[in-house]
């Protein structure tokens, strides 16, 4: 079962431009445009100060995407870790994707599956697998049948994505974008770890490491969050915020992951799997994360790098981008 983390706990973030904005509304609300109504002389004197304030800081804060992925002279490469739950309805998603963009004349993707399992009895419904498929390896189960269907050229790896192992895996593990669907917090640690390594030499690889999306869910509740690998270069923007930086889900929410209990142990009926997660709860992570890729590729920009999922309240939150 993946882990969630905050959903219950988590606030929207308010921008600097939201903050000023309802500060300075609340200022106008009880002044008008009279500043000597103020009684405190503070505020009297910088009530000009702060409308200025307020002019100056509306823009969005967005995040450009790296030009690589709008006009590649290959595909793009992808690292698709974990063909459970999670992975085995990404995978589709990805392959749609891919459908649609070389159908738009770009290069499309690439895409590696890493997963060291094999398909029970426990996985048939809720994760994508076929009862003619009981005992074969989940990625390469998943592979065949995309490639098959879809026509493409992907690759089925029956390791798990490691960073001990980095070397030993096909490119030595190195990618444009990777997607975790895993399921404990130290995996996330893990790959984490792995990915620090890969920047190291960053610069000097046709497939420079770009992004990392991480899907995660519990029962009910889900995530989708999107981060830099390295700083990507942003354009000067008069429009926009523009940030560079989009921080990993194992910085910003270390001391979440690390209280996380990491025992998962197998179900042994699918009746089981689904006392510990909803039916749908998959679909409804894999689903969000491929269209904030497509927003990616096709828009170039968001201000938005994921998204908290509820389907006991039937309610998205989105997780904004900040300055």
């Amino acid at each position: 079962m993946a882990t969630v983390f905050l959903y219950q706990l988590f606030q929207p973030p308010v921008s600097g431009a939201q903050s000023c904005k309802r500060e300075y509304r609340t200022a106008m609300a009880g002044i008008g445009s009279n500043p000597q109504a103020i009684p405190c002389k503070s505020i009297t004197k910088e009530w000009s100060y702060h409308k200025k304030h307020y002019t100056m800081n509306t823009k969005t804060a967005v995040h450009i995407a790296d030009n690589y992925l709008l006009n590649p002279t290959n595909p793009i490469t992808v690292n698709l870790i974990g063909a459970g739950g999670t992975g085995s309805h990404m995978i589709t998603e990805l392959a749609i994707l891919n459908h649609a963009l070389t159908a738009l004349g770009h290069a499309g993707l690439q895409v590696n599956l890493f997963d060291d399992d094999r398909v029970s009895e426990a996985n048939l419904a809720r994760q994508l697998f076929a009862d003619a498929e009981l005992g074969l390896s989940k990625s390469v189960a998943l592979i065949n049948r995309t490639n098959r269907f879809f026509g493409t050229n992907w690759k089925a790896v029956k390791q798990k994505f490691s960073c001990s192992s980095l070397y030993k895996m096909p490119n030595k593990g190195r990618a444009n974008i990777y997607i975790s669907c895993v399921d404990t917090s130290a995996a996330r640690f893990d790959i984490a770890k792995a990915l620090n390594d890969i920047a190291a030499d960053n610069n000097i690889h046709r497939d420079k490491a770009l992004y990392w999306m991480d899907l995660g869910n519990s029962k009910f509740t889900g995530q989708v969050i999107l981060s830099t690998i390295t700083a990507i270069k942003q354009p000067v923007s008069k429009l926009y915020e523009t940030v560079s930086v989009l921080p990993k889900i194992t910085d910003e929410f270390k001391e979440l992951l690390e209280a996380e209990d990491d025992k998962n142990e197998p179900s042994c009926s699918l009746a089981e799997a689904l006392e510990r997660q909803s039916l749908f709860i998959n679909q409804a992570v894999a689903n969000p994360a491929a269209n904030l890729l497509t927003t990616l590729f096709r828009e170039g920009m968001t201000d938005t790098r994921g998204v908290f999922i509820n389907l006991k309240t039937f309610t998205n939150v989105p997780l904004k981008i900040a300055c």
